[in-house]
């Protein structure tokens, strides 16, 4: 027997709950339960294939650590030529940046994605078969461009397309695939380093180009943004999307109401390109707070020097007395293999513990590790116990980049921004991240040879502390929130709120961990 309320709140009555019944609700349940393991998987799939073109600059960046090494012998480039032929690129996707905001309203983020592969590919064929200094720079021209387009869009689609609850997951993905791009260059560099060196620096940027033939397949394979769909006023592709996405009717319903209300502004005032960059740049204070946060934690993410531990890891290894080059390579190899196993441990934390602790603990071991490699390099190089304390640190640095600051600032700033506003404002982001990397990969050997390879890891670690503050004071937690959910909550004036809390939540990680 069992007791079953009349709808009106009041009269109760009994039904009789027998076996058969049982049997149903339990059939009901296990079904729901196979639709949402089927819409998981499916948003997991178009996670993964939106996030391979992650993996052309995460590979990009690992290869020309190596890389540099070969070209410097067979073209015999200066050091300020290698300095600018590694950073160019980052100062040169901001381009790609800048225009993938405006690239993708008007085309969708899908046929965005796959034109910044196009791009890339196209550079990266020009430096493979480059004849000197002067081609293998049109070469890197193309492919930061392409670059550029690939790291604003992926975090975009992904947060536009995932449900709440796993959203975080899901944006870290280009994160994740950075790292595993920056592994398999690593390891095409100690693969190939055997080779001619006119020939096996061709071989390592050239492999670069077949992650193309898996993003062609991409195509074929993802949807459009709802999103998007809903801006271009395809209500009914849109909700075909979300049915894939979340097969609970109801609730697609529900977040199709709130997507097409928060769309709704931008159609009912015709938003235009310069209305968009106009509020960008003369914005209210809720706006304010969304740039102050999503561009901060982009620039903060590439000034405390990972793209100098990554790019220049052979010069700091033979900085703390690594000898030859293939043992140079072999050791950025354990430096990969961390970097990729410490993101993955980030995608399963991210939506369980939250945002804003994991950058707490990254942000602060980050420190450590950047100060400690200072301190190694400045007072213990050129000896056993230094190049193993050398190799702990930055493999600790990129451990710490990895579990907190690297995933957490893509998922931010595709989180933060109103959808009026979103691609612009996360171009924006990117065009931050791009150039502060850029400029801390073409200085990195002046300001080496300046103040030390040690003293320049102080300058990072002092950097780095700067970052802590920074998340405490400016960086919400948008964990569990719905995008529209998070808008409010920096319009309402109260991003900030739960300081307090979420240093707790970072002892109770500690102690888990």
């Amino acid at each position: 027997m069992g007791i079953q309320e009349n709808g009106n709140g009041g009269v109760l009555k009994y039904k009789r709950m027998d076996s058969d019944g049982m049997e149903e609700d339990v059939a009901v349940l296990c079904e729901e339960k196979r639709n949402d393991m089927s819409s998981r998987k499916y948003v997991l799939v178009c996670a993964i294939f939106a996030s391979l073109n992650s993996v052309l600059l995460g590979y990009d960046v690992g290869v020309m650590s190596g890389a540099i090494i070969f070209i410097q012998q067979d073209l015999n480039i200066s050091e300020v030529q290698e300095e600018v032929l590694v950073g160019i690129l980052s100062i040169v996707s901001l381009l790609g940046s800048l225009a993938g905001g405006r690239t993708s309203d008007a085309i969708g983020r899908k046929w965005t994605m796959a034109f910044a592969a196009i791009v890339f590919q196209s550079g990266a064929l020009i430096m493979s078969l480059a004849p000197d200094f002067k081609v293998l720079m049109i070469g890197r021209f193309l492919a930061g461009i392409g670059i550029g387009f690939g790291v604003m869009i992926a975090p975009v689609y992904i947060a536009e397309i995932s449900p709440t609850v796993a959203r975080g997951s899901f944006t870290s993905f280009p994160e994740i695939f950075i790292n595993l791009g920056i592994l398999l260059g690593y390891v095409s560099n100690y693969a190939f380093s055997g080779l001619s060196p006119h020939i096996n620096w061709r071989v390592m940027l050239g492999v670069g180009i077949l992650p193309s033939v898996f993003i062609g397949i991409a195509l074929f394979v993802i949807p459009e943004s709802p999103r998007w769909l809903v801006m271009k006023n395809r209500i009914d592709e849109a909700r075909l999307v979300l049915l894939k996405t979340n097969e609970n009717a109801n609730e697609v319903e529900e977040r199709l109401a709130e997507i097409q209300q928060a769309a709704g502004h931008v159609n009912a005032e015709k938003y235009e390109e310069k209305a968009v960059w106009r509020e960008l740049l003369n914005p209210s204070p809720g706006v304010r707070r969304m740039l102050i946060t999503g561009c901060g934690i982009q620039c903060f993410q590439q000034v405390t020097g990972i793209d100098a531990t990554v790019y220049y890891s052979p010069t700091i290894f033979k900085d703390a007395g690594i000898k030859g080059n293939t043992q140079l390579l072999a050791a950025t190899v354990a430096v990969g293999f961390t970097k990729t196993i410490f993101i993955l441990i980030a995608i399963l934390l991210i939506d369980k513990v939250g945002r804003k602790p994991l950058l707490y603990v990254s942000t602060i071991g980050m420190t450590a590790c950047l100060f400690g490699l200072g301190l190694t390099l400045s007072l213990l190089g050129n000896g056993s116990v230094g190049i193993k304390l050398a190799i702990l640190c930055v493999c600790g640095n990129v451990a710490f980049f990895s579990v907190g600051i690297g995933p957490i600032c893509w998922v931010l700033t595709s989180e933060i921004f109103p959808l009026r506003l979103r691609a612009q404002a996360s171009a924006l982001g990117a065009v931050g991240s791009r150039v502060s990397s850029g400029v801390v990969a073409m200085s990195f050997l002046s300001v080496s040879r300046m103040i030390t390879v040690g003293g320049t890891f102080f300058v990072f670690a002092a950097i780095s502390a700067l970052s802590v503050a920074f998340v405490h004071k400016c960086v919400p937690e948008t964990k569990g929130k719905s995008l529209e959910e998070i808008e409010m909550m920096f319009q309402n004036d109260r991003p900030q709120q739960g300081g307090e809390l979420e240093l707790e939540d970072v002892k109770h990680l500690m102690q888990t961990q």
